[in-house]
């Protein structure tokens, strides 16, 4: 091939071939150590076949697709009368199609003593190629842990939730074989702060009635959705399906679409109430106390989701290094590029092994009081810190790739918009801090033996983060030190992670991230023997 000006051969030569095709699973060592750890079979469980069946040519076009040709509201119908319906692309309804035939909206209700393993490495991997249609999928099947507070709904939408036979069509929930569930919390006026809630609800023959409004509410065109109103009672949970029992349409009035900056497939409204049919979900007045229940699993989705976004990154930046040269000599190979991608790699892979561990806990919590301890701690503290580190680590791989990162021909504009969403959905980093805060109030005896756990893990460098984050706690000014707290907290349980897993990391990790002074940017640390030790697991042939 010519290098000579002119023409497309001169245009193409020296640049990365397009990465796809690849295979999400098999090249992913942290992944397939994970689950091989959790005594999941690869084969037998079908995440290898999934792992292929996401990074080919032909789902990654459908992740291009539908965010490039987002969804549209249509509020009236050509005759004047309401319609409140979104229109998807077709690759939307594929991708969804796809995901919901692996189990990624409930699969973690069913049985099987590593379901929430399983499910979490399809959702690491489906996230790598499009993350919007993953919300409502997310939704779902956090939406059980909520509805167990009322075991006639619990009856009657699990096999819903359970059905892997996806179906987009705007029809009653109980016309379809599988169903999905949104939720409405934030309103205008109060955000954060649920308990300021305005829209009520009011009895009414056997049910309620909601009329008000909600500020943001994702996957307006889900089956129904899990809502906070103020009843008599107080603050209650509600679950308001799309059409009532008599098969009209429910009163949601779908205002606009948000303009978002990234999950531009995924359609999140503006929604009003008007005497819509509701049944409540728990007592009135524990609206907070049964949603959480809810929101708890979504948190470990936004854990697991970042992770996997911030492996495609890296994925990505590895690919491109390894097939550019510059300066007569692969980008691979050069010092400078390698501690930088190194430094990622490490990070990706302590990620890794802490987003699995938080899963495991959750698998095993109803029966180890333990366990059940390290969710409840380790949940908001793991979100903090993988969701907020994402961006940063994101854009370090886009520069990778150079100017080619910053255009939309590669998948790194739309991954770098994705990379804020999981820090802020489900609660931001103040958020987690502060519920890491009462979490320790509340039981200090369950957290105390948590952080201890952790320590003993890790050696010298555990006992000495320990210390810290409990000191801090005990402090007068500990709200003002909630963040300090929340990231050593994680970078602990991150630590121990890796103590179970791989020494060498484990030696880099306490170093670099806890041990000496916090640094900004990326490859600017010394990993010694870690290096060389993850680049060889950056992308596995």
């Amino acid at each position: 091939m010519s290098r000579v000006a002119g023409g497309f051969e001169a245009a193409s030569f020296n640049q990365s071939p397009r990465f796809e095709d690849i295979d999400l699973f098999g090249a992913d060592v942290a992944l397939r150590e994970a689950v091989l750890r959790a005594g999941v079979d690869p084969d037998c469980s079908g995440l290898a076949a999934f792992g292929k069946d996401f990074g080919s040519a032909g789902t990654i076009e459908l992740g291009r697709l539908a965010n490039e040709n987002p969804p549209r509201l249509r509020i009236v119908e050509p005759d004047g009368g309401r319609a409140d319906r979104i229109e998807f692309h077709p690759a939307y309804h594929a991708l969804m199609q796809k995901s919901m035939a692996a189990g990624l909206h409930g699969s973690a209700s069913e049985a099987g003593a590593t379901r929430v393993t399983e499910r979490a490495a399809r959702l690491y991997m489906a996230t790598q190629i499009e993350a919007g249609h993953i919300c409502p999928l997310t939704m779902t099947n956090a939406a059980a842990a909520a509805l167990s507070a009322s075991s006639s709904l619990l009856s009657a939408w699990l096999p819903h939730i359970l059905s892997r036979d996806y179906d987009g069509a705007m029809k009653p929930w109980f016309e379809k074989k599988a169903a999905t569930i949104g939720m409405g919390m934030t309103e205008r006026q109060s955000g954060t702060d649920v308990r300021a809630t305005i829209t009520g609800a009011k009895a009414c023959n056997g049910h309620y009635e909601i009329s008000g409004h909600k500020w943001f509410m994702s996957a307006p065109m889900s089956d129904a959705f899990l809502v906070l109103a103020q009843a008599p009672g107080g603050l209650t949970c509600f679950l308001a399906p799309r059409f009532r029992p008599d098969g009209a349409v429910n009163g949601l009035r779908l205002q606009r679409l948000k303009d978002k900056l990234g999950n531009r497939s995924n359609a999140s409204a503006e929604v009003e109430f008007i005497g819509a049919y509701a049944e409540r979900v728990g007592e009135e007045g524990a609206g907070v106390r049964t949603i959480i229940n809810m929101v708890q699993w979504t948190r470990l989705d936004c854990t697991v989701a970042a992770a996997g976004q911030m492996r495609f990154g890296l994925a990505q930046a590895g690919h491109h290094a390894r097939h550019r040269t510059v300066f007569q000599r692969r980008l691979m190979d050069q010092p400078a590029m390698r501690a930088v991608l190194a430094d990622l790699a490490l990070e990706s892979e302590a990620n890794v092994v802490l987003a699995f561990r938080l899963a495991g806990a959750y698998e095993r919590a109803a029966a180890h009081p333990a366990e059940a301890a390290y969710a409840r701690l380790m949940t908001p503290a793991a979100k903090y810190l993988v969701t907020k580190s994402a961006p940063s680590f994101i854009y370090e791989t886009l520069e990778c790739l150079g100017g080619n990162g910053y255009v939309e021909d590669f998948p790194m504009a739309r991954l770098y918009r994705e990379a804020p969403l999981n820090a802020i959905w489900e609660g931001s980093g103040s958020v987690m801090a502060l519920d890491i805060l009462r979490a320790m109030r509340k039981d200090r005896e369950a957290t105390a033996g948590v952080i201890d756990a952790l320590a003993a893990a890790c050696g010298a460098p555990g006992k000495t983060a320990a210390a810290a984050i409990k000191q801090l706690a005990a402090s007068a000014e500990a709200e003002s030190r909630a963040r300090m707290i929340a990231e050593r907290l994680a970078r602990l349980g991150a630590l121990a992670a890796l103590h179970e897993t791989n020494g060498v990391f484990a030696e880099a990790y306490a170093a670099t991230r806890l041990a000496r002074e916090p640094r900004s940017t990326w490859g600017a640390c010394d990993l010694g023997a870690a290096e060389g030790a993850a680049l060889s697991r950056l992308l596995a042939e």
